[in-house]
């Protein structure tokens, strides 16, 4: 039995002309929870309907469980999907609803053993009270825990979950992720997740799958993706981030000064190598030291002039201005022991960049 549920070789999938998906490889180890992530138009969702079926791979080859699934319809395929608008019948209560795929199964299962499954299923996404609920009469978490009811009932391999909790909101998103958390440990089974939030993705996922333009950039843990993006596409989609042109003079592999525009110099440093000339430093927000000007919070500081201020209520993010940069946008954490005071916008402040906060790409 192969160690992975999902791989692709060298995979490509053509529109006409147009190149959705270029030469992929990409492997899905048993039992994990992976967020395909990107911009629209990106071949996320491509990659998840030629998991499920949906599509064929113009070139290359798609297995699931080590059998190659080239020409194997959507119904014989170990997977089930959960889509954005859940197509649930809405003519059926929740118990018929979630019963719907056991009784397509052949040999037929009896309705002794349709109706065990069914409320084993229901009680894992706690809604065994709701069995003749009609679906309209359920509000939309309750619609979305009837849609992974009815994905899961069959005992896929893989879970594949277009974008599931987009029509939903922001509070009843947080307590839905926790759940898909929860049931994904619950099952064992792989979770495959396609979205375009950054947060979503970041929150719930093991392994984070970045893509552009058809092509994978990166493959890595949450925490890797965020702290070591592979490149500036990647630290500018994921979180937010500046992005500082900058010219660097290298002192060695590691250590170097960026000089910015304005002719502001800052001392970086990079793990991976440091490469001189024309370069872009990306600074997450919370990186950057914020203080009033001669107040000595920072030293070594760029001047720049406070233009927007949103309050967050735990965090504070600031737009800085800086003559010769541009913008800056810089996020202070409220309980961190930083200023005490708000700054006013227009008021005259200091920033510092720590040596080893900046990303340095080639520009």
């Amino acid at each position: 039995m192969s160690e992975f549920d999902v791989e692709f070789r060298a995979v490509t999938k053509l529109y006409g002309n147009v190149t959705a998906v270029s030469d992929i490889d990409l492997k899905l180890e048993r039992g994990a929870f992976v967020a395909l992530l990107g911009p629209s138009g990106c071949g996320k969702t491509t990659c998840l309907r030629m998991i499920g079926g949906f599509e064929q791979p113009t070139s290359g080859e798609l297995l699931i469980g080590g059998a190659p699934m080239q020409g194997v319809p959507a119904y014989r395929r170990p997977v089930n999907m959960v889509f954005q608008q859940y197509a649930l019948f809405p003519h059926f209560d929740v118990e018929t609803n979630v019963a719907y795929g056991l009784r397509q199964i052949r040999p037929k299962l009896s309705d002794t053993e349709v109706m065990r499954r069914v409320g084993e299923v229901l009680e894992q996404v706690h809604l065994e009270k709701f069995r003749k609920r009609r679906i309209h009469e359920m509000s939309g978490g309750q619609q979305q825990r009837v849609a992974l009811a009815r994905a899961i009932v069959n005992k896929p391999r893989v879970l594949l979950l277009d974008e599931p909790l987009a029509a939903l909101d922001k509070k009843l998103r947080t307590a839905m992720q926790m759940e898909l958390q929860n049931l994904h440990r619950d099952l064992g089974i792989t979770f495959l997740l396609v979205t375009h939030d950054q947060e979503e993705a970041l929150s719930m996922s093991d392994r984070v799958c970045v893509m552009n333009a058809g092509k994978i950039v990166q493959f890595a843990s949450p925490q890797e993706i965020y702290d070591n993006p592979a490149d500036i596409f990647v630290a500018d989609f994921v979180g937010k981030t500046n992005k500082l042109n900058a010219t660097i003079d290298t002192a060695d592999g590691r250590k170097g000064l960026a000089r910015l525009d304005n002719g502001s110099v800052l001392p970086v440093v990079k793990h991976s190598g440091l490469a001189g000339g024309k370069s872009v430093l990306s600074v997450r927000p919370e990186a950057i030291a914020l203080g009033a000007v001669g107040s000595n919070v920072v030293s070594g500081a760029i001047a720049g002039k406070v233009t927007h201020r949103i309050f967050l209520g735990s965090s504070v993010e600031y737009s800085i201005a800086v003559p010769g940069v541009g913008g800056i946008l810089v996020t202070t954490d409220r309980n961190a022991g930083g200023p005490a005071d708000l700054f006013e916008p227009g008021t005259a402040v200091e920033l510092r960049i720590k040596p080893d906060a900046p990303h340095v790409f080639q520009s």
